[in-house]
């Protein structure tokens, strides 16, 4: 399947992009972990209130599953948002998304309870989830895409890491709303309604979001330079090889992201510990991936995109073990903010480069239907499923160090698929390995 812009599109030339369209195109994605962490930091509440059984374990599964049910819409919405990007342009693509993620969130918010509605309660909860997948499987193609055509080529990777930057920041704001309405709010109020308070925090940002996104400046036209990790065609079945070893790539980073997500439920459920420390390790977790993540940013662009996703995964899975097994070992709050901070870091250097090597590997005709789908489908596959899986591992095995095994396995698929990756960084190819795109 080819996606092509139209012949008679004018060539624009690039203007320097301004910090109000990095946040304008990095809103969205910012509002999507703003939500993940508000979910996992209240799922037992949410639980209670839409799944009730006499079973912990059971209402925790039943919420998680939820949580994971809108992975399932991700792939169709990146299919169809994608090739509306890449036909018609990114900003039509990226306002479509950003209004969908917030009618999903305040639909959340503002459903009754399993006692006031019965089984009509959990079912709508089902329906906002969906329509959240289908509107973050749309998300990041468009916004990626967007920043690495805006970017001066020499600069991708940092402007690209405020993708991650901005998950990162929306984990911090998410854990500290966290603390804020859990100290607010008693028990009773907040499992009744405090915890609708976070997600409603939330849906401040959709009318700015809308603004800033209204008035950016299209760039599915501007003139791009051929790489030589551009596939020889312009279809999906041509760029097969670059998604295949995304795939691999985007599963590495992000079944780790989705354990960091899960570190509060973790430590609360998990290891008992106290719910001010455990929403903590959230907001260390943020404030570490977002430092990471612009500095590995920098870093790939100055070293080039193969050895930030080599050298810093090698650390990562190094370490993981044994920081896991002190946080189970020590069972304190020091050891467990500590090992959240060298896991998240170690980890976030290499995310910038995971997603700007993709998205410069694939030509723009259909850069964002492959990039958002890929994506899409690994994210459904792994991030839907992830909290499921170590939460099952912990109870099957009787072992809380097993979560770590889970991730050190995502990490050498990562590293698998580096090894068949080709450098895109401007600065690391020669004048030889560039060629201008024909017709342009």
């Amino acid at each position: 399947m080819s996606v092509t812009a139209s012949a008679s599109a004018p060539v624009q030339t690039a203007a320097p992009i301004s910090p109000r369209q990095v946040a304008a195109a990095v809103v969205g994605n910012a509002l999507e972990f703003y939500d993940f962490t508000v979910y996992a930091t209240f799922a037992d509440q949410i639980g209670h209130a839409f799944f009730p059984n006499p079973t912990p374990f059971i209402s925790q599964i039943e919420t998680l599953i939820t949580f994971g049910v809108g992975f399932l819409l991700r792939p169709l919405g990146a299919m169809f948002i994608g090739r509306l990007a890449d036909r018609r342009g990114r900003r039509p693509a990226m306002m479509l998304s950003f209004s969908l993620m917030g009618v999903a969130i305040l639909g959340l918010a503002l459903t009754p309870t399993y006692a006031s509605i019965g089984v009509a309660a959990p079912c709508l909860v089902l329906l906002w989830r969906m329509c959240q997948g289908f509107a973050l499987g749309g998300e990041l193609g468009p916004t990626t895409a967007y920043l690495v055509e805006a970017a001066p080529p020499e600069r991708r990777a940092l402007y690209g890491a405020w993708q991650g930057g901005s998950q990162n920041l929306a984990n911090i704001v998410g854990a500290l709303v966290g603390i804020g309405v859990s100290h607010v709010f008693g028990d009773l109020a907040l499992a009744a309604w405090g915890w609708r308070a976070a997600f409603l925090i939330g849906t401040i940002v959709l009318p700015f979001g809308l603004l800033l996104r209204r008035s950016l400046p299209e760039t599915l036209h501007r003139h791009e330079v051929r790489s030589h990790a551009h596939p020889e065609h312009a279809t999906l079945l041509a760029a097969a090889p670059v998604l295949l070893r995304g795939f691999g790539l985007v599963a590495s980073t992000t079944i780790p992201t989705y354990v960091f997500l899960y570190l509060t439920t973790y430590a609360i459920q998990t290891l008992h510990m106290g719910k001010q420390v455990s929403l903590a390790a959230t907001l260390v977790s943020g404030a570490c991936g977002f430092t990471a993540g612009l500095i590995g940013g920098v870093m790939s662009d100055r070293f080039g995109r193969r050895a930030m996703l080599i050298w810093p995964r090698i650390f990562f899975l190094v370490v993981t073990w044994p920081m896991f097994d002190l946080i189970c070992t020590r069972h304190d709050a020091l050891s467990l903010l500590g090992g959240t901070a060298v896991l998240t870091f170690s980890s976030a250097l290499s995310t910038a480069s995971v997603f700007v090597a993709i998205t410069e590997s694939l030509r723009k005709e259909v850069r964002v239907t492959g990039l958002g789908a890929m994506y899409a489908i690994a994210v459904a596959v792994f991030g839907g499923t992830t909290q499921l899986v170590v939460r099952w591992l912990i109870e099957v095995t009787g072992d809380p160090r097993s979560i770590a095994s889970y991730t050190i396995g995502a990490t050498l698929v990562g590293l698998a698929a580096t090894v068949a990756m080709r450098e895109t960084a401007v600065r690391r190819l020669s004048v030889s390995e560039a060629a201008p795109a024909p017709g342009s």
